[in-house]
């Protein structure tokens, strides 16, 4: 029986990454050593580094006044590290508040300055995107922080904010899924263990005129410059994942980049929600039609009582973490790239035939 892992994160990593990271787990390239044994200031794990590096700038095109950082701490971490670094003698960010992951960004920087909450959709439990002329952004903020898309409310942007201050965003759970024009941001962070490799490894893109003015008393390891001015090696960075980051990386350059991951990921977003929605109401979508994100879908069951019995024979045949998130409850299969069309044929397949079962 063929497995199909639907969690949110860590999530499923490509079957080809998996098996050339077996292949080289004793002997790397005929060196002699694992990946996991290798000096970060090697010459081997050096090259691995700076292949990772080249190739994730190639796949997002990401111009050359901007620093790649590959860190630690998750993008929970970033949520100090960017009002640390970013603020830069201001005493105002603005946020966007549009799900759980605003809420703990938003929370982590105020601890550092005055937060303007732009706009919020908690009115309607995080499942939707509040119009952009409803935002009351501050022309005089240090950022414009915002979470492009939402893993628990499965809420996406299918647009970018317009501002004259430096955009942030949170992509940890949708980059390289679509291609996005990094000039347009100030920075752009992401924790790895959704699109990209391992947990532990966490990605950073900034542009360089934002690092260097931290808010004082800033520790050396939260500082970007740190990072920067020494190729994220300053510590021993995290470097299996930054391997496997770039075997992900070289994976993705041959499947035709993140344009052709993009059409993939339309259509099996496309095949999940068309099963929902041609249910009869036996399951339903919760957020707003025109912010459904790609990535990670959650549903609901007409019947909840049916909850308990819809994951227990979705697991038996072979279709796991299906389980909402517990502030929400209910269904969520998380589809990032590496989830291949025929996992999702598989759920909605499975979803056709408990439908009918219980109708």
């Amino acid at each position: 029986m063929t497995i199909y892992n639907f969690s949110a994160g860590p999530a499923v990593l490509p079957k080809e990454v998996l098996q050339q990271a077996q292949a080289e787990m004793m002997d790397w390239n005929g060196s002699g050593m694992s990946v996991m044994e290798m000096s970060h200031r090697g010459k081997e794990f050096m090259g691995i580094a700076a292949q990772a590096e080249a190739d994730l700038r190639e796949l997002m095109g990401i111009p050359a006044n901007y620093k790649v950082l590959f860190l630690q701490g998750g993008a929970s971490q970033q949520f100090a590290m960017i009002p640390m670094n970013l603020l830069r003698g201001k005493t105002t960010a603005d946020y966007l508040n549009t799900g759980e992951w605003s809420k703990k960004a938003i929370s982590e920087a105020k601890k550092f300055g005055a937060v303007n909450v732009v706009t919020t959709s908690a009115d309607k439990n995080f499942s939707y995107v509040p119009e952009f002329s409803t935002w009351k952004c501050d022309p005089n903020a240090a950022y414009l922080h915002f979470t492009p898309n939402e893993t628990i409310g499965g809420v996406e942007f299918d647009w970018l904010p317009t501002t004259d201050v430096p955009l942030v965003a949170d992509m940890s759970s949708c980059i390289l899924s679509r291609p996005v024009d990094v000039s347009k941001y100030g920075l752009i962070y992401a924790g790895a263990q959704k699109n990209i490799g391992p947990a532990g490894l966490t990605i950073v893109i900034v542009r360089e005129d934002l690092i260097g003015q931290t808010v004082a008393g800033t520790p050396t390891m939260l500082d970007y410059k740190t990072h920067a001015d020494n190729d994220s090696m300053y510590n021993t960075p995290p470097t299996y994942g930054i391997y496997i980051a770039g075997l992900v990386f070289q994976l993705l350059k041959r499947k035709g980049g993140i344009a052709a991951m993009e059409q993939t990921n339309i259509a099996k977003a496309n095949l999940l929600y068309a099963a929902i929605d041609g249910s009869n109401g036996f399951y339903n979508c919760p957020t707003a039609l025109e912010n459904r994100s790609r990535m990670n879908i959650p549903f609901t069951l007409k019947d909840s009582g049916l909850d308990g019995a819809f994951v227990k024979q979705a697991e038996a045949a072979g279709l796991l973490q299906l389980k909402g998130h517990r502030s929400v409850g209910g269904m969520r299969a998380s589809i990032y790239n590496a989830m291949p069309l025929e996992g999702v044929q598989a759920l909605v397949t499975f979803m056709q035939a408990f439908a009918a079962q219980h109708a």
